[in-house]
């Protein structure tokens, strides 16, 4: 396609590609969302280990992801791999249905089969979208009329349209989750968990039904060779443990250094490489270094992120059980589902999304004078420091609601406190509004710093960051309840009663830490 006839918006393929995606998220929000009430009010778990279940089960289903996208890169290609794990997926949440349903009619004897159900349906979701996810968004960017085989170009309307694709991709992403969060906590709440989990079961199906018929419309730009990604790094681990080993390891000059990553938005490689020549002048063990190296140098960024990660799972555990014990009324009748507080994050990113493509990039680019306005390293700095006030307004909230509950307002543990569960809007808004910057940067960082043969393995390194992230909560909430309820006259930070729980105090961690991993990300930036 010559560049007079290049499309300058999104083809069909990768829009409809992107609301697939919505409609996936869709379709995890409306169990995820919800997940912890279901565990503490259904099957009866406690509010520290409901809150480390979520956490490990969402941490196992993004770290999935690493293994889906070495599975698509090495062996499969991406639209295999998701056929392949979507149907698992499917199977996942039609079991996990199926165990909400036979729930009510199981004799108390039979609740441990039962649990044990619930945790394969779980972790089967957990397989499907391990290959689903970073496949289908590494898929929809193939769909992209541009080719470029090496994480740079030279071409400013492809790298303005991989940006609107991004923007774009995550938009349709959060309006899913805006769905699945609302809707289907009020219908979870209110018509019982079996229709709950349904509804988001027939809505995955129907969302693979369209992307079977849209088979042949779509793009397959992922090469297949003789090297594999993950024999690759396996090999490049050995000939570097090895080189420990005998001791002969030099450090490289830094004019010989063919991939210096520069953390200021300047290309992984140099404008003027030519991919094609080094190909042919370079043996594979050169090539499979090159790569390799693009992964160790992206880790230390991977790194500086997890405290996000930490944050974020924040909505779904803590802030969902601190909605429970919250006034919820709105009129006579209608009551709030605590769960359902998670649509304001999602819908200050849809407002704000386009607010920012359109108001808020080009006041930038006038003041920095430069075509993106804020680079990549910028952008996600920039909702870190977000994130950062988002725990401190929500400590300072927990605050107020612990001297309300210890001021005599409650007749009993069971009682709801005079204080509205609105209180709780701002984190939430500080939350959406950091992930508009942190999140869409990090999908775009992952996924242009790796060569197009091993992108699906940028999407699932974004997707880790989350994963790992999700670990990092459950053993801090490991530790902190062995360490704060030591003492026999203490009680755990994590309290069942949250009027003797010092969730102030576990916010307050979490923004020291945060603020730490800020610091360390910005020198990372510097030098």
């Amino acid at each position: 396609m010559d560049e007079g006839s290049r499309s300058k918006g999104l083809g069909k393929s990768c829009i409809l590609l992107i609301v697939i995606a919505g409609v996936e998220r869709f379709a995890f929000k409306g169990v995820a969302s919800n997940l912890i009430t279901y565990l503490t009010d259904v099957v009866k778990m406690s509010n520290s280990s409901a809150a480390k279940t979520v956490n490990n089960w969402c941490g196992v289903t993004s770290i999935l992801s690493l293994l889906g996208a070495l599975v698509a890169d090495s062996y499969w290609d991406r639209y295999s791999t998701i056929l392949a794990s979507s149907f698992l997926y499917v199977v996942g949440l039609a079991a996990l249905t199926l165990t909400a349903l036979l729930r009510a009619w199981i004799p108390p004897s039979s609740k441990t089969s039962s649990s044990v159900s619930l945790f394969w349906s779980l972790y089967l979701i957990s397989i499907g979208q391990g290959g689903y996810n970073p496949c289908l968004q590494a898929f929809a960017a193939d769909q992209l009329e541009c080719d470029d085989e090496l994480p740079c170009t030279k071409d400013d309307q492809n790298t303005k349209k991989k940006s609107s694709f991004f923007q774009w991709s995550y938009f349709s992403i959060c309006t899913g989750s805006l769905l699945g969060v609302s809707l289907m906590s009020y219908i979870q709440d209110s018509f019982g968990w079996g229709l709950g989990f349904a509804i988001p079961t027939i809505a995955m199906v129907a969302s693979i039904v369209c992307f079977s018929c849209g088979t042949r419309s779509y793009t397959h730009k992922q090469a297949k060779g003789e090297n594999k990604p993950i024999e690759e790094i396996i090999q490049a681990i050995k000939e570097t443990v090895s080189k420990v080993m005998n001791s002969r390891i030099t450090l490289p000059e830094k004019e010989s250094d063919m991939a210096e990553l520069e953390l200021q938005e300047r290309p992984l490689c140099d404008q003027d490489f030519d991919s094609s020549k080094t190909m042919d002048e370079n043996p594979n063990n050169e090539i499979v270094t090159f790569d390799v190296k693009l992964l160790l140098r992206l880790l230390p960024i991977w790194i500086t992120l997890l405290m996000f990660a930490v944050v974020f799972q924040q909505p779904a555990t803590f802030f969902t059980k601190q909605g429970m014990t919250m006034k919820r009324n709105i009129g006579n009748s209608f009551v709030i589902p605590p769960a359902t507080l998670q649509s304001a994050i999602t819908i200050s990113i849809v407002l704000l999304m386009p607010l920012y493509d359109k108001g808020i990039i080009p006041f930038i680019q006038i003041i920095t004078k430069t075509n993106k306005g804020i680079n990549v390293m910028q952008r996600m700095g920039i909702g870190m420091v977000l994130s950062i006030a988002a725990m401190a307004i929500a400590a300072i909230v927990e605050t107020k609601r612990l001297k309300i509950s210890r001021s005599g307002f409650l007749e009993s543990q069971s009682s709801t406190l005079p204080m509205s569960i609105f209180w709780l809007l701002p984190q939430y808004i500080f939350l959406g509004i950091s992930d508009v910057f942190t999140v869409v940067g990090m999908q775009e960082f992952f996924y242009t710093q790796m060569p197009s043969r091993m992108r699906t393995m940028g999407i699932a390194l974004y997707l880790s960051v989350f994963g790992v992230g999700s670990f990092l909560s459950a053993l801090l909430i490991s530790v902190i309840e062995i360490a704060t309820s030591a003492s026999t006259q203490k009680k755990s930070w994590f309290s069942d009663d949250l009027s003797e729980a010092r969730l102030d105090n576990y916010y307050w961690l979490l923004a020291l830490l945060s603020t730490l991993s800020l610091l360390v990300f910005v020198c990372l930036c510097k030098y």
